[in-house]
C-alpha cells in the first residue's frame, strides 16, 4: 500500500478526532437527526424483507458492539458515527453528541423517535424500480412516506401538529442516497432500460429532478436544516472494477456518468436555498472522493477480488487496512473517515 498518499485522507481523520472532547453526556447539537438514503446507512431496515440486499449475519457487524444487526459493513455507518463516535478506549467523542445509536424504523417506537429515526433500506434508489431485481427494498419515496407517519406520532407524543412542526423544524436530516440508481438500474441494461432511454446527461437531470420534488416533499413536513451526500466514485468499487478497466485505475464510465449527477445536486442545493429562505440545504462531498485518492488507499487487486456479499465468510483479519469489506461497502476504519468529513459540511448548517 501507498503510504505516502494516504496522508491527506487520514490526516484529515485524525485532525478531526483530535479537535473532538469526551463529551459521553453532553446534550446532543441537535435535538433530532434523521436518517434517509441505501445500504450505505441501513441500521437493518431490510432484516425482515425478502430481499437480497441484506445482511443480518456475520461476519458483517464483526466489529459493531451489537453484532450483526444488518448493517452493510463490519462496524459502524457514517450515520452511526455521526451520531455517537466512540473511540478505540471507549470512550465517546461528540461528533452530533447521541448517546444512542439513531434506531431504525422497522424497530422504532415510544419516546425514542422524538430523537429521530433511520429510513435508510439496502438496495433503495431516487427512482421507486431501482433495485428491484435485489427483491424487497424501500424505496425513498416509501422513506418519506413513513417520516410522515412518524411525524403523527410525534404530535401524539408532543400535544399537537404545531409543537410537532416546530421540533421538526430544528432537526437535522441527511440523506445518502442515489448509487443504486446507478449500479443496480442504470448500469444493468439487461434489466433496466434506463441507459437506452437516457444518456448521461439526460439521466442525471431527471433524477435530480426526482431528488428536488422529493426534498421539496420533505420541506413540506418541516424539514429545515438538511445535509445532501454526493455519490461516490462507483467505478472505483471492487464489484464494478470486475467488469474491466480497459487499462485504467477504474471504471471512468460510470465515474463520469455518477459526476454529472453530482454537478447537477450541487446546483439545486442553491435553488433550495434561494427557494426556501427559512431553511438550509447543503451538498456534502465527503463520499465524493476522488478516484485517485480511492485508489491510492487500497491494492487494486485486493480490490477486484471482494464479492458483491460476504456470505457467512471468514472477513479479512485486519479490517482497518481495508478500504472495502465487500464488493460495494466501505469498512468500518472507512466510514469514520466519511463520517467526520460529513461533520465538517453539517456544521454549516448551524445559525
Amino acid at each position: 500500500m501507498a503510504f505516502a498518499t494516504q496522508m491527506p485522507l487520514f490526516v484529515l481523520f485524525l485532525a478531526v478526532l483530535i479537535s473532538l472532547q469526551p463529551s459521553a453526556q453532553s446534550a446532543p447539537q441537535v435535538p433530532c437527526f434523521f436518517i434517509f438514503g441505501d445500504s450505505l446507512v441501513d441500521p437493518g431496515n431490510n432484516n425482515q424483507l425478502t430481499t437480497l440486499a441484506k445482511v443480518n449475519y456475520l461476519p458483517y457487524g464483526i466489529d459493531f458492539p451489537l453484532g450483526p444487526t444488518g448493517r452493510f459493513t463490519n462496524g459502524r455507518t457514517t450515520a452511526d458515527v455521526l451520531a455517537i463516535f466512540y473511540g478505540n478506549n471507549g470512550c465517546a467523542a461528540e461528533l452530533l453528541g447521541f448517546d444512542n445509536y439513531i434506531p431504525p424504523s422497522a424497530s422504532a417506537q415510544g419516546k425514542d423517535i422524538i430523537k429521530g429515526v433511520n429510513y435508510a433500506s439496502g438496495g433503495a434508489g431516487i427512482r421507486s424500480e431501482t433495485g428491484q431485481i435485489l427483491g424487497e427494498r424501500i424505496t425513498l419515496d416509501e422513506q418519506l412516506l413513513n417520516h410522515k407517519l412518524t411525524i403523527s406520532r410525534i404530535a401524539n407524543l408532543l400535544g399537537n401538529h404545531t409543537s410537532a412542526k416546530d421540533h421538526l423544524g430544528t432537526c437535522l436530516y441527511y440523506f445518502v442516497i442515489g448509487s443504486n440508481d446507478y449500479i443496480n438500474n442504470y448500469f444493468l441494461p439487461q434489466y433496466y432500460n434506463t441507459s437506452s432511454i437516457y444518456t448521461p446527461e439526460e439521466y442525471a437531470t431527471v433524477l435530480v429532478q426526482q431528488y428536488s420534488q422529493q426534498l421539496k416533499t420533505l420541506y413540506s413536513f418541516g424539514a429545515r436544516k438538511v445535509s445532501v451526500s454526493g455519490l461516490g466514485p462507483v467505478g472505483c468499487t471492487p464489484q464494478e472494477l470486475g467488469r474491466g478497466t480497459n487499462g485504467s485505475a477504474c471504471v471512468d464510465f460510470m465515474n463520469k456518468a455518477v459526476q454529472l449527477f453530482n454537478d447537477k445536486l450541487k446546483i439545486l442545493v442553491e435553488e433550495l436555498n434561494n427557494s426556501f429562505k427559512d431553511a438550509k440545504f447543503i451538498y456534502s462531498s465527503a463520499m465524493d472522493i476522488r478516484p485517485s485518492e480511492l485508489i491510492a488507499l487500497v491494492d487494486v487487486s485486493i480490490m477486484r477480488t471482494k464479492p458483491p456479499m460476504i456470505l457467512r465468510q471468514k472477513p479479512c483479519p485486519v479490517r482497518a487496512l481495508h478500504l472495502f469489506y465487500d464488493g460495494f461497502h466501505p469498512t468500518d476504519i472507512v466510514n469514520k473517515i466519511i463520517a467526520t468529513t460529513a461533520y465538517g459540511d453539517i456544521l454549516k448548517l448551524s445559525p
